[in-house]
């Protein structure tokens, strides 16, 4: 059972506790999905199954999309609703809140949240953390492409966030905070979109499930195969190839077959399709071609 499932993570549970129905389901261990979401929040889960986990490293650079709640006026530890007071402040203006949103628009530098899976010195950061040794969270450049305001009912403000891969939402409402005189939390945090995938598309699994059955076979006919459609939605271009050349592909046969047959792609990513079925994903390195996944079986 290869292919990509959209999930929508529900609120109070981990991700990979997520995947459990999904493995069940399809009856394979080899589910995985490709960006963590916090216990506490909910959204958009790209789930890979069978052969396609080897693909979750191109999935690793794609910008999100979030509706973030903050709760202005109190700063917890983790950042989250899930953690302890450790600070108070008055709560902001709307329009200081607003007046600072260009100055965490573009190309920023953010520290990541203590309590976050960062390895610090071969260790976890929320492990150290847990354990009271205090550690410093290196900053690091983001991205954040835009910040919108959707809703302000104080102490609680509702952004609409579209950043890079890598940002911490939790740490953009500490900062957003700081930079007004205030103290804030991520109280809720939905994402709604991963590259070209949305939440929208994704499938829901209630939390308690009266018909297994009837949730398996829904979780089989959502699986979307490793077709052109899907590759398209990832930008990567698609070039057709005949059977005889997916024969010697589909063993990790030489490329230099199809050397002429090759376009120059925009991202030095392409895949490729026999008669068929997808056959492979190759990328091109100091101008040669090289496997980066072969769709056969282990």
């Amino acid at each position: 059972m290869t292919g990509l499932l959209l999930l929508h993570k529900n609120p109070g549970t981990t991700s990979f506790d997520s995947l459990k129905p999904v493995k069940k389901a399809l009856k394979t261990p080899k589910v995985c999905h490709t960006g963590t979401l916090d216990s506490f929040a909910q959204g958009l889960l790209v789930v890979l199954t069978g052969r396609a986990v080897k693909l979750s490293s191109i999935f690793t650079g794609y910008d999100k999309q979030y509706q973030a709640l903050l709760r202005f006026g109190e700063e917890t530890d983790t950042l989250d609703p899930q953690g302890k007071p450790v600070a108070s402040a008055p709560i902001p203006r709307k329009e200081d809140m607003e007046a600072a949103f260009p100055a965490f628009t573009g190309t920023i530098l953010q520290a990541p949240p203590l309590y976050s899976a960062i390895h610090v010195n071969g260790k976890r950061a929320h492990t150290l953390a847990r354990a009271g040794i205090a550690i410093e969270m290196k900053k690091r450049p983001v991205t954040i492409y835009s910040i919108s305001l959707t809703a302000w009912d104080p102490p609680y403000a509702e952004l609409e966030i579209h950043c890079s891969s890598g940002t911490y939402i939790r740490s953009l409402a500490r900062d957003l905070a700081l930079a007004i005189g205030s103290r804030a939390h991520l109280h809720a945090l939905k994402r709604t979109m991963v590259g070209n995938f949305s939440l929208q598309d994704a499938l829901s699994i209630p939390p308690k499930t009266p018909n297994s059955f009837h949730i398996e076979e829904i979780i089989n006919t959502a699986l979307q195969p490793l077709n052109i459609e899907l590759f398209s939605k990832l930008n990567i271009p698609c070039v057709q190839i005949n059977e005889e050349t997916a024969k010697v592909v589909s063993h990790g046969g030489n490329l230099k077959l199809l050397r002429e047959a090759l376009p120059e792609p925009e991202n030095n990513t392409i895949a490729l399709f026999g008669p068929e079925s997808f056959a492979a994903l190759i990328e091109q390195k100091d101008h040669l071609w090289n496997y980066k996944f072969v769709n056969a079986a282990d």
